[in-house]
C-alpha cells in the first residue's frame, strides 16, 4: 500500500469560527482533507459550506449522514442550496448550480439505525446520490456486511472506532467485495480520534463511554475485544500523540485525525492540528 494520507476532522457542531479556522489551517498544513460530522445538533454539509469559503484545494469530507434520519433527495436539495421540502432555492430563484464543490466532495453516509432494512437503505442511499452527483460517496462500515457493501458500491469507505489490527482485517473484507464485484477497491479511510492534554482525554473517555451504549457499537467493541478508548489516541505531548499514531501509518489509504479538545475552542483545535500535521 502506499503511503498513508492523512485528514483532519472536527464536530460541525463547533462554533462556525472554528470550522473555518480549522479548515483553512488544515488546508495551509498540508492535510489531504477536512472532514466534520453531522449530527441534529451539528449540520455537516453546512459545515462545508463554511469550509469551502476558505479553502480552495482541500477535499471536504462529511462523516456520515444517516440515511435513517436524512434520504437522499434531502441530502441533494441541500447540496443545490433547496429547501427540501420545497425544492426552491433557500435565497429565491431556481440554483443552478452546487453550493458545495462537487469535485472537492466526500460525501459519507451511513444506515444509522441498524437491524433489518440497514444494508437495503444504504445501497438505495448510495444508488440515488451517485445518479444525483458527481461526487465520491463514502460508505460508514462496521460489520463485515457493511465492509462488503461498501466493496460492491461504494468509492470510499470510513471506518470508526477501531484498532489497527481490526482495520486490517474490515480492509480485507472490503478489498473481497470489490474484487468479486469485479472494481476497484474503494478508498479505506478510518476516523482516529485523538486527544491532546488531560482534560481532552477525559472528554475522549466520556464520548468513548456514550458510544458504547450504543447497540451497534457496543456490538462492534465485543467483536474487537477491546473498550472504546483502546481504539484512540490521547497524551499530554505532541511527541507522544505522534508515536500513538504511527501504528496507524500503511494500514489504510486515509487517516482521519479526529479531534477531541476540552473545550471546541480554536486555539485547541489549531494546536492539535500543527502537533500532528503530515511531515512532506
Amino acid at each position: 500500500m502506499a503511503r498513508t494520507r492523512w485528514g483532519f476532522g472536527i464536530a460541525a457542531a463547533v462554533p462556525v469560527g472554528v470550522t473555518r479556522a480549522t479548515a483553512r489551517a488544515t488546508e495551509a498544513l498540508g492535510y489531504d482533507s477536512f472532514w466534520v460530522n453531522d449530527t441534529p445538533d451539528g449540520d455537516g454539509l453546512a459545515a462545508l459550506a463554511e469550509a469551502a469559503q476558505v479553502t480552495t484545494t482541500l477535499a471536504l469530507g462529511v462523516g456520515v449522514i444517516a440515511l435513517s434520519r436524512r434520504d437522499p433527495a434531502s441530502i441533494i436539495a441541500q447540496i443545490y442550496g433547496q429547501d427540501p421540502a420545497s425544492g426552491r432555492a433557500s435565497g429565491g430563484g431556481t440554483p443552478t448550480s452546487p453550493i458545495l464543490p462537487l469535485d472537492r466532495l466526500l460525501l459519507g453516509v451511513g444506515s444509522g439505525t441498524g437491524g433489518p432494512g440497514a444494508l437495503a437503505r444504504v445501497r438505495d442511499g448510495v444508488r440515488a446520490l451517485k445518479e444525483a452527483l458527481a461526487v465520491q460517496v463514502y460508505i460508514s462500515a462496521l460489520g463485515p456486511n457493511m465492509c462488503e457493501l461498501a466493496g460492491e458500491v461504494a468509492d470510499g469507505v470510513l471506518f470508526n472506532w477501531l484498532t489497527p489490527d481490526y482495520a486490517r482485517q474490515s480492509a480485507e473484507w472490503v478489498r473481497a467485495s470489490a474484487a468479486r464485484a469485479g472494481r476497484p477497491t474503494p478508498t479505506l479511510a478510518a476516523y482516529v480520534r485523538v486527544a491532546l492534554g488531560d482534560d481532552a482525554t477525559a472528554r475522549l473517555r466520556s464520548e468513548g463511554d456514550r458510544y458504547a451504549r450504543i447497540p451497534a457499537y457496543s456490538a462492534h467493541f465485543a467483536r474487537m475485544g477491546v473498550e472504546p478508548f483502546m481504539t484512540a489516541v490521547a497524551g499530554t505531548s505532541a511527541d507522544a500523540i505522534r508515536e500513538g499514531l504511527a501504528a496507524w501509518d500503511g494500514v489504510l489509504d486515509l487517516v482521519v485525525v479526529r479531534a477531541i479538545t476540552a473545550q471546541d475552542t480554536v486555539e485547541e483545535t489549531l494546536t492539535l492540528a500543527q502537533a500532528v500535521a503530515p511531515q512532506p
